[in-house]
């Protein structure tokens, strides 16, 4: 039996619709970016203070505060695995970026551990935020995440002109940039659709 051939419209349809799909899904999970992208803004910020301002030894330790992210992310994907979701093509391919970032970022922190943290680290992880997100934003065709992602980029090199201490602060933009402000736009969006569909 013959598969049906699908025609370009048709393909360019479905295609349209598994964006919208997954676009959607990720609107709904958009508190993933925001539970990190806050978590991550606030770390950058206490580190500068407790480093620069106050001269604390072990500034550090606010780096402890994603464990609250990832206690979040388990007890959230354990919520979602019981709710029934068709997963399309594109979703799977979001899954595995953002799967590949994690080990990623994991790796690099390991890398810098048995390094030291003394040097230039943040334009690493800066680097990252902008691939992630400006890939996912050219999957999804959602230009807040490509332009969050390429002034990730822009301001990992700009940070190599400053010290280690305002690198922080680099790293605090870089989050309101490529994770925050896009998963707001993205809330809200998705927001005027609900009541839309709720009026209609």
């Amino acid at each position: 039996m013959e598969e049906k051939q699908l025609s370009p419209e048709q393909s360019l349809k479905l295609i349209t619709e598994m964006i919208s799909k997954t676009r959607q899904h990720l609107s709904d999970n958009s508190i993933y970016f925001l539970v990190w992208g806050w978590l991550t803004f606030i770390a950058f910020i206490a580190q500068f203070v407790l480093k620069h301002i106050i001269n604390y030894e072990k500034h550090y330790l606010v780096w402890l505060v994603v464990i609250i992210g990832i206690l979040f992310s388990v007890y959230q994907g354990r919520r979602q695995e019981r709710q029934p979701y068709a997963s399309t093509y594109i979703d799977d391919s979001m899954k595995f970026v953002w799967a590949g970032m994690a080990v990623s970022f994991f790796v690099l922190s390991l890398i810098f551990s048995k390094m030291g943290w003394g040097f230039s680290v943040y334009p690493f992880f800066m680097l990252l935020y902008g691939l992630g997100t400006f890939v996912s934003g050219k999957i999804l065709r959602f230009r807040p995440l490509e332009t969050g992602g390429i002034l990730a980029w822009v301001l990992a090199y700009s940070a190599t002109y400053f010290s280690y201490d305002y690198q922080m602060l680099f790293g605090a933009a870089a989050i309101l940039f490529s994770y925050i402000v896009p998963a707001h736009i993205m809330r809200g969006r998705n927001s005027r659709i609900t009541s839309n569909k709720v009026y209609e």
